[in-house]
């Protein structure tokens, strides 16, 4: 494997109070979740810019009220943050994949989605790439979500603040699961995902000393993640998991935005 999958090397476990573990020699990390507590972790490094992988098995059977998140997100009141936050549900029932872009602590920009697979009965991928002109979150390499640069039309964009990886397994019984209608069954716990096979060599790696951020070079085609953009091909995927899998949009709640959708929104929707 990728020098760059050593939990060790790579990441902490911040919270939890021994509820996440590092094992097989740095390889798999678990977070767990019981009544008294969930479990998190964040990275060594902080990145501005990348195309950053992990691999997620997420809480199996009865997992409603629970959240695992795995997300980006810089410090302070201004902060930038890229989310992925998977929501638990009843046996049988599908995971809701909750998805928001925040720039200068602002979001609401939800999308939402079900998978067209079971993420619980194994370890799929989830990438976000993050370059200066688009956002792109994928699923096992198919592209979800575009969020572009829309600076243009007044939207400030995620482009000088670093950024660490963070990911937590929580409850949230509250709000998660048919909108805090279903709660947690405890008697299920603990809930535990697991990860494996993080991956960040095409990523620019921030250093605090120097104010400056540093890309390798000798990674894959250069740093062509860089410049990425969505070709014809993964054009037509994005459009088909947002046809067939896509269960909300912010862009197209006009309920919610009586004033008008958000600027960025007539951007995004441009292929």
């Amino acid at each position: 494997m990728l020098a760059s999958a050593n939990f060790y090397q790579n990441f902490d476990i911040t919270w939890g109070d021994g509820r996440g573990q590092i094992l097989n020699n740095g390889e798999l990390l678990t977070l767990s979740l019981d009544k008294a507590s969930g479990s998190g972790l964040q990275s060594k490094n902080a990145y501005l810019f990348g195309k950053i992988d992990m691999q997620l098995k997420l809480v199996p059977g009865n997992s409603a009220g629970t959240v695992t998140a795995y997300y980006l997100k810089s410090e302070g009141s201004a902060w930038d943050e890229i989310d992925f936050e998977f929501l638990g549900n009843l046996s049988g029932d599908p995971y809701t994949l909750h998805t928001n872009v925040f720039s200068q602590g602002k979001g609401d920009r939800e999308q939402q989605f079900h998978l067209w697979f079971d993420p619980t009965a194994d370890f799929h991928t989830y990438t976000i790439l993050w370059n200066p002109q688009r956002i792109i979150f994928y699923v096992d390499g198919t592209p979800i979500r575009e969020f572009k640069n829309s600076e243009s039309v007044g939207v400030p964009y995620l482009k000088s603040q670093p950024m660490r990886i963070y990911s937590s397994l929580w409850n949230a019984d509250d709000w998660a699961t048919r909108g805090g209608l279903i709660k947690t069954d405890w008697s299920q716990a603990p809930f535990t995902a697991s990860y494996r096979n993080y991956n960040a060599i095409n990523a620019c790696v921030w250093s605090s000393s120097s104010g400056s951020s540093s890309c390798n070079s000798n990674s894959d085609n250069s740093n062509s993640w860089l410049s990425e953009e969505l070709d014809n091909t993964n054009q037509e995927r994005l459009n088909w998991v947002q046809k067939n899998y896509m269960i909300y949009d912010y862009c197209k709640d006009t309920k919610r935005f009586p004033q008008g959708l958000p600027a960025e929104c007539a951007v995004n929707s441009l292929s």
